[in-house]
């Protein structure tokens, strides 16, 4: 079981990737299955921040407030990997 730091780093991660790249399907999916994994974890009510060095994450977990941070450098690893070699993260949409 991952832990709910984890998680939320995780679905963070691939966040910032859709936020970016709304069109990549691949990376909308793996969005949904880290949401759910959150619900799993009864993790609610997020809300992110950022300043140039971190992201900051405010959420209820089992309805207790919590907060957590992440230096940027690592969120933004795998964004800046795509952006970097796009041919290698070519984007095949769904068959309509």
């Amino acid at each position: 079981m991952s832990s709910v730091q984890d998680v939320i780093y995780n679905w963070l991660t691939i966040k910032v990737v859709c936020d970016a790249r709304p069109d990549d399907t691949a990376a909308v999916e793996t969005k949904k299955h880290f949401e759910e994994m959150l619900s799993e974890h009864k993790i609610s009510n997020i809300d992110i921040t950022t300043d140039d060095v971190m992201y900051y994450v405010t959420y209820n977990h089992e309805d207790e407030s919590k907060k957590t941070r992440f230096p940027r450098e690592l969120i933004e690893i795998m964004l800046n990997q795509i952006n970097s070699e796009p041919d290698k993260y070519v984007n095949y949409p769904e068959e309509k």
